[in-house]
């Protein structure tokens, strides 16, 4: 230990703690708290490595900043504008409750990089504080599994036939159908786009899906 003392700074080991917290943290809120609900590997994964990589990257900007006077305000101004872009920068739509712990693994990896004035008692007090808010958020959630499915029976899509709707999917599909929301309608394919909602656990991310890729069959 003496010797790994001598090879590091005191700046460089007090930033190594606020990483290891901060995975810590961001580890409980994902595995503990995020993915036994929505089982997606596919966001488990990138959850976790860009909170690595926006901590390091906050951390040497403010780091390398230091040495300019009169802009590292600046610099951690145009830098935090880069960092929450990268939300849109995707291709596929991120549903609402995954673009939520996106953005809070961001905020969390931001702020204990920051943090390297704080006391770590306090550091500690705050991402506390911020896994009970989501704690108590998910508890009070109930995610309901649903399905979106391209229909064919337009004559059934009347509001006055839902309840021979349901019992039509249930029959075809076999789930137990809660309630439906039919959506676009293909008057030319007489095709129908209908949500349907079922009791049962949430098992693919494909679920909520109309048109498979190739990479969806892999999940």
């Amino acid at each position: 230990m003496g010797i790994i003392a001598n090879l590091i700074s005191a700046d460089y080991f007090h930033m190594l703690v606020r990483f290891a917290i901060c995975m810590a943290v961001n580890w409980v809120i994902v595995d503990l708290l995020y993915y036994p609900k929505s089982k997606r590997r596919d966001f488990f994964f990138t959850f976790m490595l860009i909170g690595v990589a926006i901590f390091f990257i906050v951390f040497f900007m403010i780091f390398v900043l230091e040495d300019m006077k009169g802009k590292t305000g600046i610099g951690v101004g145009i830098g935090m504008f880069g960092i929450f872009s990268i939300m849109r920068y995707r291709t596929d739509a991120m549903p609402v409750r995954e673009m939520t712990y996106l953005f809070i693994v961001l905020c969390l990896s931001v702020v204990n990089a920051l943090a390297s004035t704080m006391p770590v008692t306090e550091l500690l007090l705050t991402d506390l504080l911020i896994v009970l808010c989501v704690w108590l958020c998910e508890k009070s959630l109930k995610v309901v599994p649903c399905k979106l499915i391209q229909y064919d029976r337009m004559e059934l899509i009347k509001p006055e036939r839902k309840e021979e709707l349901i019992a039509d999917i249930k029959e075809r599909t076999g789930l137990d159908v809660i309630k439906v929301e039919v959506g676009g309608i293909d008057m030319l394919r007489d095709m129908a786009v209908i949500k349907v909602y079922y009791r049962g656990k949430y098992t693919s991310s494909v679920d909520d899906k109309v048109k498979l890729r190739r990479t969806d069959l892999s999940e």
